[in-house]
């Protein structure tokens, strides 16, 4: 099992909420797992249903079995002054330069700088090690950038090819891609079974391929029960007015033809999304990933749907 999984998707797609599920799925029995977020969006805090999140791991649930969750939101710009300090012992001048804007202006005209700050603090949680030598967390989970950046986002090595040729910075990405190659990574992508989710979905895994960068698992989000067996699905082609009309008669439905109009347009509306599902799954069948599909909640999603989710990846074998 890869120590650090990233978890990405075209936007929509529900990836904030599986890699949430993801982290408690993984912290069962014990485990602990660090969930981080990078985009700012203080989306775990809203799915956990706690206060937004501090430049800081915090514990935020406990999974089955005693398991724990912690949560960091990582901030570039804090992430940039932890690294003057680090390398540069800037200590108070680098304060200064926040105040200055020299920290946003410089994370912004060099967004390559922005990705090593923020992959490298999941990187190095990765890495850490407590007093006994043993993993600080056995997992980490990072909620990623959209599918359209995840390549760029994580390939910090290119992008800071044009910065810096030696030195920090330099170094810094050599450390994160060795992370982020290595065998103990995996970047999982989600989807739902729609056209466009999934040809992003297909275009970003040969992203990720040709960039060198180890692809997980496909993860279909919010999959809709099918309402009708395969017969009634087939039969909904032909003209099933007389056939309808005496089954609801035969039910004790008071005037059935009023009724039967309105089911055979949900019936054939349901046959058409089940043979687009069809053809979907038959698309990301031939990326030759594993693939995994979870339910959609139809209440709703909250704390309770989440463990929900979490207990569906573990009884598909992600944890």
């Amino acid at each position: 099992m890869s120590r650090l999984q990233v978890v990405s998707g075209k936007g929509g797609t529900g990836k904030t909420t599986v890699a949430a599920a993801l982290a408690l799925a993984l912290a069962t029995e014990g485990k602990r797992t660090l969930l981080v977020e990078v985009e700012g969006r203080q989306g775990i805090a809203q799915l956990f249903e706690t206060e937004a999140l501090p430049y800081e791991e915090r514990k935020i649930a406990v999974a089955p079995g005693g398991g724990e969750v912690h949560a960091l939101a990582i901030d570039a710009e804090r992430a940039l002054l932890d690294y003057l300090q680090m390398f540069y012992k800037l200590g108070s001048a680098g304060r200064a330069l926040k105040k200055l804007g020299a920290i946003d202006f410089a994370t912004t005209i060099a967004p390559g700088v922005r990705d090593v700050l923020l992959t490298g603090k999941a990187c190095e949680a990765v890495r850490r090690r407590d007093k006994q030598g043993r993993f600080t967390y056995d997992y980490v989970v990072m909620d990623a950038p959209p599918t359209g950046r995840i390549t760029r986002f994580l390939n910090v090595n290119d992008e800071v090819a044009g910065l810096a040729k030696i030195g920090p910075i330099y170094n810094q990405a050599q450390a994160v891609m060795r992370v982020l190659k290595s065998p103990g990574t995996a970047v999982h992508l989600v989807t739902l079974l729609e056209e466009m989710p999934v040809q992003e979905t297909a275009d970003g895994i040969g992203e990720l391929r040709g960039a060198e960068l180890p692809v997980g698992k496909v993860i279909v989000n919010m999959v809709r029960p099918h309402l009708l067996d395969e017969a009634a699905v087939n039969g909904v082609a032909g003209d099933r007015r007389k056939e309808v009309t005496k089954a609801l008669a035969a039910a004790g439905v008071s005037a059935p033809t009023k009724l039967v109009g309105p089911l055979l347009e949900q019936a054939a509306e349901h046959a058409q999304r089940v043979e687009l599902e069809r053809e979907q799954r038959a698309v990301l069948a031939k990326l030759g990933l594993p693939t995994y599909e979870l339910p959609l909640i139809g209440e709703g999603m909250d704390l309770a749907g989440l463990y929900r989710l979490a207990g569906e990846l573990r009884n598909l074998g992600e944890a």
